[in-house]
């Protein structure tokens, strides 16, 4: 005997006990989601299969990812963006066949890392030759508004422009679009950063050749510049509905753009 007093709930049917077995009685390695998407990406970059057919890549966090995921793991009975993703980028419309680069948690430098090629210690996510996107879109900086460096504000437009060299660097054929951060449920930090870091990306796109900006922050929010609770899941990722705003904005920019 184990000698623990563990109370057993006396069952009036015991037969109705099931499973018979719980995931807590099994010794389990700990893998967390960021790290099986990274694995899963890292994949799909090494397998034979030909990435010619891209035509759009995304470059981003847990905000890009999650176009990957139907039910929502974390929040019971709410759904992320795959039936969306499926229907418009999944390869039914050829010219918008896309390759999804994000990763949960990542911040700005951890894009850096895997953007930066295999051969200077990097993770080379854009070293495949036959990878030559028309446009790659970028969304980054949200997580690095958390334990951010000081000035917050400078560091995420700092943070996102190397990252655009990064992969003008690595891809100078492709059209580079940065979208706009989304807005927060925190009307303070979307006045005191998110729009503020807007600002500057959007000037920056202006003056800049090959780099074209979309602001989706509108889209986000009512008449009184609150973030539209209904586009997401919780403060900061985008619900079904919105998944489905978002890749409306995508398919206009590219029929328009």
């Amino acid at each position: 005997m184990l000698g623990i007093g563990i109370a057993t709930p006396a069952l009036s049917n015991p037969a109705a006990l099931a499973p018979t077995h719980f995931n807590s009685e099994i010794p389990t390695e700990r893998v967390d989601y960021w790290q099986k998407r990274a694995a899963e990406i890292d994949q799909q970059l090494a397998s034979k299969q030909s990435l010619k057919p891209v035509r759009l890549v995304f470059v981003g966090d847990s905000i890009t990812d999650f176009w990957h995921l139907d039910a929502n793991p974390w929040f019971h009975g709410k759904y992320c963006g795959q039936a969306i993703w499926n229907e418009s980028f999944d390869g039914a419309v050829p010219a918008q066949t896309a390759l999804n680069l994000g990763v949960s948690g990542d911040r700005i430098e951890h894009v850096l890392h895997r953007l930066l090629p295999i051969a200077q210690g990097g993770e080379g996510w854009l070293d495949r030759h036959d990878l030559q996107p028309d446009t790659i879109f970028v969304m980054l900086g949200i997580n690095n508004s958390f334990d951010s460096e000081d000035p917050a504000t400078t560091s995420l437009y700092k943070g996102v422009l190397a990252v655009v060299a990064r992969i003008h660097e690595r891809k100078p054929k492709a059209r580079i679009v940065i979208q706009s951060l989304l807005p927060t449920d925190d009307d303070l930090k979307n006045r005191n950063l998110v729009i503020p870091v807007n600002d500057l990306l959007s000037s920056f796109a202006a003056n800049a050749e090959g780099i074209e900006y979309l602001d989706l922050y509108p889209s986000f929010v009512d008449d009184d510049g609150a973030q539209r609770r209904n586009l997401f899941n919780d403060s900061l990722h985008p619900s079904r509905d919105g998944y489905s705003v978002w890749r409306d904005r995508l398919t206009e920019f590219l029929r328009t753009g």
